[in-house]
């Protein structure tokens, strides 16, 4: 289903340079399973009820490009066992509905996850929060991707300097509350912020692997019932 999405006012007004994605009252521009998305008291919702689990990760694709680089500012709320993350530099694939492939920054309700640098269905995690990161081509790659990932992270991640203790970066994280996400994203360096603070910097050297544009989305993931809000989502593209 084609439908659209741009955020209300209710949340911070558009920053310099800055567009909005989604008007806070309809799904215009973006695609998804309408099962699991919708558009309510201005915000951007993806819920999984105990009527409608997912099978796999469902995502609403913004249809309006593919951004190569580019800052985004998102505002989300989440509930405790939720599941999510925005997805950047992606690929929509053909065999499973309303899914991606790509980089994403990771939310989830109990903040074990918010702010690292997780490939979707590809390389895993490329730096776990607090950490500086440089993904450099593997010597010798296995015949799939999933042979180079242990422990659900990618062999190929290197840790080149501390952005900070993970258990310390939470704290800067509300649970239960409005966050901001920034994305900054510049050639193959891959920032997350999480309300001002660096959590995750990925440098991706794998050139066999990296990619340099593709589409934004946002997830409701596979599990329990949750609700995950978005609003005021905004993007410069540089």
């Amino acid at each position: 289903m084609m439908s659209s999405c741009y955020t209300a006012g209710v949340a911070q007004s558009k920053k310099a340079g800055f567009v909005e994605l989604f008007d806070g009252k309809t799904l215009n521009g973006w695609e998804c399973n309408a099962n699991y998305w919708r558009v309510e008291n201005g915000y951007l919702v993806g819920e999984i009820t105990p009527e409608k689990l997912l099978k796999t990760n469902s995502f609403i694709i913004w249809k309006g490009g593919e951004p190569a680089d580019f800052e985004l500012i998102v505002e989300y709320r989440i509930t405790e066992a939720g599941n999510s993350g925005i997805n950047y530099r992606s690929e929509q694939l053909t065999d499973v509905p309303h899914a991606l492939r790509g980089y994403q920054a990771d939310i989830d309700g109990k903040n074990n996850y918010t702010g690292q640098n997780y490939e979707e269905r590809g390389r895993t995690t490329l730096a776990y929060r607090g950490q500086k990161t440089i993904i450099d081509p593997l010597e010798k790659p296995g015949a799939t991707l999933r042979d180079d990932v242990k422990n659900n992270a990618w062999t190929g991640l290197k840790v080149s300097e501390s952005l900070g203790d993970r258990d310390a970066l939470k704290k800067h994280i509300k649970t239960g509350d409005w966050n901001e996400i920034h994305l900054i994203i510049k050639g193959n360096r891959l920032q997350h912020f999480v309300n001002g603070i660096l959590m995750s910097d990925v440098t991706d050297n794998d050139v066999a692997n990296r990619k340099m544009k593709g589409l934004l989305g946002v997830q409701v993931h596979v599990g329990p019932p949750m609700k995950v809000e978005f609003r005021s989502i905004q993007l410069k593209q540089l």
